[in-house]
């Protein structure tokens, strides 16, 4: 084929045929050194930058990689040009890509080859990319195909082409899909707890047709295969049933399980671990007054602490109560605030943000559900109730959270009605609410009691959304990528000007000039001058310097305040082991004074004894001596009237004589 013919041939070409053969000529259609060395031979540094951004925007779609962490200058300008397109359109990248070729180059068409190798893409417009990782100027980037969704979920069939086999790549931004789980699947649950530990998401207990469950599931997060948890047989045995508890993952190879409902609920919450080595269950010793139990509250994590809020106790009274328990003294703290808390409540929402402030958003009562954020500064104790932006989510209970940076995903939930029909996330930094997808119908992502973890694949970070209640017990699994972009800016607070005209000035600081800014928002002229790149270089450098200076100085500081801390972690434990041993001396002390108490109480029972037999013979001695006494004085009376009678006689003798009586004697004699 002649020049003249493949020049008429190349110009003919419709999109986006036509930008592929343009950036197989620019040097992004071969190899990944060619390409570098092919862009920064033909074009200037700044022009070669926006031509790389464009080709990333048409292909893969927005940044959505995290910002490079080496120190190259080189990378740094390539992903900050990237990123700063923003959301501009697939196919107006393409055009304007064509465009700035052809007034950099306008002979190109004769000098490409016609036979055009196209990429690996599929570009369908108003669908979402699935995203495949590729490799260019050594650095990752992903590489687009797209699969049609509709309302926010992926079908079964398009299940198959977004993940890989056998690993379960989820590649595809901000959409939920259902991994190809393998395994024994858990019986379907709510109000159940999860936590992560080692790309493993560990399921626990459980509401299933109104029981208690007991049970430890694990999800394989690389092979996506169920198993369960053979818990080896601990000195407490097998641990209670229970639902609404907390399970957070605690010492890298344990699980805390905290509070939740029981058939026989304790007066005060309960703290049981699970070693992962051992397989055992076993109950934690608390200090301090520990929190009266209950089930639906929240549970968040904050540095070497754990943060319990609200909740319905074993009498179903509703809750707004603040407790502390400091993981590495395990000590209870009632913590008095200041301000309006929120009203009581259970099964709400909770995150932290900064590792300063808490924030708490819905939950419900026994008669509504709430969908007001309030927020509590843990340094000064006082809550707060800011005010929301963005689309408002509506009342809600039951719903899961989990924090994404400053992001705060909430998924599932219901008003006591119906499950809500949106996946959320707050910027907890500017407090704006946006919606991520929308569910129809009763699927399982639209349930109450769901869980929601946070764990990551390749580098990037996966929503796990598990279980839950919709009028059937769930156990489905479905995991979304969010994509980070813009920290989902709401569309109220989105800016009026036309998405090419501000990614273009974000991506090219080397432009002096844009204008004629067309009806329909595309660039009609770009005029960039040919600055050199070495001082700007230089600038970057002695700014990663300084940021380096910074940086390290800020890592002194920390280090020392976390030495400081640790110190002081420390001489609390010492105190904490001394005043123990305080109080098993006292403890001992107080036993022995117990058994010399018992033996004088022993002792003492005994002289009663010996009293109250004293006190009988003393009686029966004084009963004897009035008998006594009443014997002499009849001996002395019988004494006396015989003393008397033989006076009698012997009177009446003497009378007789004289009365010329005989005399008995003299009479015997005769």
């Amino acid at each position: 084929m002649s020049a003249a013919a493949m020049t008429r041939a190349l110009s003919g070409l419709a999109y986006p045929e036509r930008f592929y053969a343009a950036s197989t000529y620019a040097g992004f259609g071969g190899s990944p050194n060619s390409s570098a060395k092919g862009v920064s031979s033909k074009f200037s540094n700044d022009v070669a930058l926006l031509l790389y951004a464009l080709y990333q925007q048409a292909t893969v779609g927005p940044c959505n990689i995290p910002k490079p962490r080496g120190w190259s200058p080189i990378e740094q300008s390539k992903w900050t040009s990237w990123n700063g397109l923003g959301n501009m359109a697939s196919t107006e990248a393409m055009r304007l890509f064509v465009k700035i070729l052809e007034e950099e180059d306008p002979g190109w068409y004769s000098r490409t080859s016609y036979s055009v190798v196209e990429p690996i893409i599929d570009v369908e417009m108003n669908h979402h990319p699935k995203v495949e990782t590729v490799t260019e100027n050594e650095n990752s980037f992903p590489e687009t195909k797209t699969i049609p969704a509709e309302n926010g979920y992926l079908s079964e069939t398009q299940d198959k082409d977004v993940v890989s086999e056998g690993l379960g790549v989820v590649s595809v931004y901000d959409q939920w899909v259902a991994p190809p789980v393998s395994g024994t699947c858990p019986k379907g649950r709510y109000e159940h707890g999860a936590a992560v530990i080692d790309d493993k998401m560990y399921v626990f207990g459980g509401n299933h047709n109104g029981r208690y469950l007991n049970d430890l599931q694990v999800l394989d997060l690389r092979s996506w295969m169920w198993s369960k948890v053979e818990v080896q047989a601990g000195t407490e045995g097998a641990i209670i049933p229970c639902a609404g508890h907390s399970l957070i993952p605690w010492d890298g190879n344990k699980l805390l399980s905290i509070a939740g409902h029981t058939k026989d609920p304790s007066e005060t919450l309960q703290v049981k671990v699970f070693d992962l080595q051992t397989r055992t269950w076993s109950t934690l010793k608390t200090y301090g007054k520990p929190p009266v139990s209950r089930g639906g509250q929240s549970g968040t994590p904050v540095g070497s602490t754990l943060v319990i809020f609200g909740g319905q106790d074993a009498r179903r009274s509703l809750l707004n109560d603040l407790h502390i328990l400091d993981l590495e003294t395990m000590t209870w703290d009632e913590m008095d605030t200041l301000g309006v808390p929120p009203s009581p409540r259970s099964d709400h929402a909770a995150a932290v943000h900064a590792e300063r402030y808490l924030l708490i958003f819905g939950g419900g009562s026994h008669a509504t559900c709430f969908n007001d954020l309030h927020v509590l500064d843990l340094h000064t104790m006082e809550w707060s109730r800011p005010t929301q932006q963005g689309e408002i989510p509506s009342p809600r209970a039951g719903h899961a959270g989990v924090t994404v940076g400053e992001n705060w995903f909430l998924v599932g939930g219901g008003d006591n009605k119906s499950g809500v029909s949106e996946n959320v996330v707050l910027n907890m930094s500017t407090l704006v609410w946006s919606v991520v997808t929308t569910f129809q119908g009763r699927i399982p992502l639209a349930s109450e009691g769901s869980s929601l973890v946070l764990s990551s694949f390749n580098g990037e970070d996966i929503l796990v959304s598990f279980g839950g209640y919709n009028g059937r017990y769930n156990n489905e699994v479905n995991v979304l990528k969010p994509s980070h972009k813009s920290t989902f800016k709401s569309k109220m607070m989105e800016s009026q000007v036309p998405d090419s005209v501000s990614a273009i000035q974000n991506a090219t600081n080397a432009t002096r000039d844009v204008e004629s800014i067309g009806q329909e928002g595309k660039i009609r002229e770009i005029v960039m001058d040919n600055v050199d790149s070495e001082p700007m270089v230089n600038k970057v450098e002695e700014t990663n310097e300084r940021l380096l200076a910074a940086l390290k100085g800020e890592k002194e500081e920390l280090v020392s305040s976390l030495s400081k801390e640790k110190m002081q972690t420390l001489q609390l434990k010492q105190e904490l082991t001394e005043a123990e041993n305080r109080n098993t001396d006292l403890y001992k002390e107080l036993q022995s004074v117990r058994s010399q108490l018992a033996s004088e109480q022993s002792r003492c029972f005994k002289l009663e004894v010996d009293v109250a037999e004293m006190r009988q013979k003393l009686q029966t001695m004084e009963i004897l001596q009035k008998e006594l006494e009443l014997l002499q004085r009849q001996k002395a009376a019988s004494e006396q009237a015989a003393l008397n009678a033989k006076q009698r006689q012997s009177s009446g003798g003497m009378w007789g004589w004289l009365a010329g009586t005989p005399n008995q004697h003299v009479d015997g004699d005769d």
